[in-house]
């Protein structure tokens, strides 16, 4: 009764504030001054704040876009109703790319299903019992996982979640650990992946600059997404946890894998395998999915048209590519099952609506995501951060690439994507830097790129977040409130890298290539170190001497 009470006060209050704030603009702005300036950026602020603090995604990403839409249109009603719903929702899911994400989603749902039915999931689980005899083999089990799906980071988050949730279910390890492991392989993976959608996407970005090559010299300075690999392992090997995944991980060791009531994906569980199952049943459909979705995604940018490999990723739409490698893959699973006898035709069509209800959390938070950004992109966010930074760029040289690196966390947090702040900042690094300082302009790409994977790695409004929460089954709260705490400590060692790169090449001495990434690993790998012998000190000092009660 109590821990009710003190959710209508987070709700009460949370709401109460965000209504004070639009009172006060709606006093003080128009239209016309919104666009452009800091309250541009009021609507996403809100929805992420909403959802730290009440807990409750859905309803504070809907406070997020109707306040968008209020400031768009001044306050009009009319105005508000059509915006929302005509500019917003519609507009949204009338994106091609965005549908062919929706499908996408509902196709893997449905494989991910048919395997659990198969027995493949369940046969996977017992193989592991045998080979995975540990909690730290589980997690490096699903971080070495996530580390070979590069492709793409949807792909990445449902596949991986659907494969290792009985692995780690099994070693009690908490579903918001999980989530975190999934996120931190997801996009930070693909964005040092030369071969993924997410190289093809950067690439896109550089007028001018359109190769390979380019992106290739910008992997050893994207410490966000390097460090992330290490402080993994390194968290892992250490056992040390801190923040709120401390206690999801304390109660995952006494049984209890969710910690909060909110079980959103648990009915999915409940499901008899079929009896014949083997290992082959999860193997062979993911590893098909894999390489149909490769296949897809470079027939989409003209690979069989003659078009070069690296050209064709390039050139590649991946929303479609996906859904083209998942529809070959999800017929194939269907007639390899009938073939193998575990699974009727019958069975395999039921799966189909049973994928798309698991998936129906992700879609909805995807959907008013999308259309949050919808609310940001039509108040000109964007062009006020872009009008920053370039009003910046000329005066600050080598430490550029640490100014960089906090506005486009803060952008991509904000707005939910990388993407968007990929297509913002790098075009003006490179008009910047490229007959100035050709090694800064690549240390400057990178701060970009790693910020924005930063950024998007903690907003709760992020589609790589929210699918993560999927593939993990997690409650997506959980999973970004015990994730902001991992992904900030990664951050400020990535920004004290780029800071010491700056030093270095403002002082004349050193590679920062190799001075920099010795310097990050190096702090990366002694943090955990110094946290887990403070934890381990902590609980010395709680256990009780000569049996009496501590005071």
């Amino acid at each position: 009764m109590e821990q009710k009470k003190n959710q209508a006060w987070r709700y009460l209050v949370g709401f109460a504030l965000a209504i004070i704030i639009l009172i006060i603009a709606a006093f003080t702005t128009t239209p016309e001054t919104v666009q452009k300036s800091a309250w541009s950026l009021v609507p996403p602020v809100i929805a992420i704040v909403l959802a730290l603090f009440t807990k409750e995604v859905y309803s504070s990403l809907f406070v997020g876009i109707v306040a968008g839409a209020l400031l768009y249109t001044g306050f009009n009603f009319e105005g508000t109703l059509t915006h929302t719903i005509n500019d917003g929702f519609i507009a949204v899911l009338s994106d091609s790319y965005n549908m062919g994400i929706l499908i996408f989603l509902v196709i893997l749902g449905a494989i991910v299903s048919m395997m659990n039915k198969a027995g493949g999931s369940a046969a996977f689980g017992r193989w592991a019992a045998v080979h995975i005899k540990s909690r730290i083999g589980a997690q490096v089990a699903t971080v070495i996982l996530g580390i070979l799906i590069f492709i793409d980071d949807y792909f990445n988050c449902l596949t991986v979640g659907s494969v290792m949730r009985p692995v780690t279910d099994k070693h009690n390890i908490s579903r918001a650990k999980l989530a975190y492991l999934i996120d931190s392989t997801a996009a930070p993976i693909c964005i040092i992946a030369p071969i993924s959608s997410w190289a093809a996407a950067v690439a896109g970005y550089l007028e001018g600059e359109k190769t390979m090559s380019v992106f290739l010299r910008t992997i050893p300075f994207n410490y966000y997404a390097l460090l992330t690999i290490v402080f993994m392992f390194a968290m892992i090997k250490t056992r040390s946890e801190y923040g709120p995944m401390k206690k999801h991980e304390a109660n995952a060791l006494k049984g209890d894998i969710y910690t909060t009531e909110d079980r959103p994906y648990a009915s999915m569980e409940e499901v008899t395998p079929a009896p014949r199952g083997r290992v082959i049943d999860l193997v062979l459909p993911v590893v098909v999915l894999v390489i149909c979705c490769v296949i897809g995604i470079i027939y989409t940018g003209g690979f069989f048209d003659g078009v070069g490999f690296f050209s064709a990723f390039e050139n590649s739409d991946a929303s479609l590519g996906l859904v083209y490698g998942s529809v070959i893959a999800l017929i194939f699973t269907m007639i390899f099952y009938l073939a193998r006898k575990v699974l009727s035709f019958e069975e395999s069509m039921k799966s189909i609506p049973d994928g798309f209800k698991a998936m129906v959390p992700a879609i909805l938070i995807l959907t008013f995501a999308w259309t949050l950004k919808a609310m940001t992109d039509s108040l000109l966010a964007k062009d006020f951060v872009a009008g920053i930074i370039q009003g910046s760029a000329k005066g600050l040289t080598f430490f550029l690439p640490c100014i960089i690196f906090l506005i486009a966390v803060f952008l991509s947090f904000s707005t939910g994507t990388s993407w968007g702040t990929f297509g913002i900042l790098i075009p003006i690094v490179v008009d910047a830097f490229q007959n100035l300082d050709p090694t800064l302009m690549i240390i400057s790409m990178s701060a970009c790129m790693a910020g924005a994977v930063c950024g998007d790695h903690c907003s709760p409004i992020s589609d790589t977040t929210i699918m993560s929460s999927a593939g993990a089954q997690c409650n997506h709260v959980n999973h970004v409130s015990t994730q902001i705490p991992y992904a900030m400590t990664v951050a400020a060692i990535s920004f004290a890298v780029y800071l010491f790169d700056g030093i270095l090449m403002w002082a004349g001495i050193g590679d920062p290539v190799y001075a920099g990434l010795i310097f990050g690993v190096a702090l990366t790998i002694l943090l955990p170190v110094l946290l887990s012998r403070r934890a381990s000190k902590k609980q010395a000092e709680e256990i009780p001497v000569n049996g009496e009660d501590s005071p």
